[in-house]
């Protein structure tokens, strides 16, 4: 399975971190060594200076598909779902500053926190309230309604360059209010105040 993640999604998010809105998705990828175990502490890596949390809707493809029309896209997932993208922001930015490639600072091991799944049904994917608390404070609130292209603009999207596959995971992009990550901090992530995961940093 791949992990295929969607940046600058959100145009709040954009401006906060002063970027160029996209005139297309920005597709980044992470191997699937970067998703954490289950139930296990985030530990900031020794290399990393500045960890920032990034809340998520996820989406879990069901089938193998290429060069997906958009009005068939809604085929290929059941579930969606709620993750953090973990990012070394420091790394980034000298990253960026240099025209270099992102690995580096998003997906080293354990960057992909992959929360609980739930039936797509039970939402209004148009319409999705999604909360990212950090030790008891709220410090992400999006709505997929914010979204510069939504889940199915996505699929169709990416499956033009890579094909999909049952278990591949989407990372839809990131609403404002992004920060940094200290040992001891307790990350909650929710979907419709549905707890999808609970995160202990170390």
């Amino acid at each position: 399975m791949k992990i295929i993640c969607i940046g600058r999604n959100y145009a709040k998010h954009i401006e906060e971190l002063e970027n160029e809105r996209p005139e297309s998705p920005v597709v980044f990828l992470k191997p699937d060594s970067a998703i954490l175990p289950k139930k296990m502490p985030f530990f900031i890596p020794p290399f990393a200076n500045s960890i920032h949390y990034e809340v998520e809707v996820l989406v879990k493809i069901n089938k193998v598909g290429k060069y997906i029309d958009k009005k068939f896209a809604h085929k290929y997932y059941d579930e969606i779902g709620l993750g953090i993208d973990l990012t070394d922001r420091e790394m980034q930015s000298k990253l960026k500053e240099k025209g270099l490639p992102w690995e580096k600072a998003k997906a080293f091991d354990g960057s992909a926190v992959v929360g609980s799944f739930y039936p797509k049904e039970k939402f209004d994917l148009e319409n999705l309230n999604f909360q990212l608390i950090k030790n008891q404070e709220v410090v992400q609130d999006g709505n997929t309604n914010s979204m510069l292209w939504k889940i199915d603009e996505l699929i169709a999207y990416v499956s033009q360059y890579f094909t999909l596959k049952k278990g591949d995971i989407i990372f839809t992009g990131t609403p404002a209010g992004v920060g940094e990550v200290k040992s001891n901090d307790v990350l909650i992530g929710t979907i419709e105040g549905k707890e999808a995961f609970n995160l202990k940093i170390k």
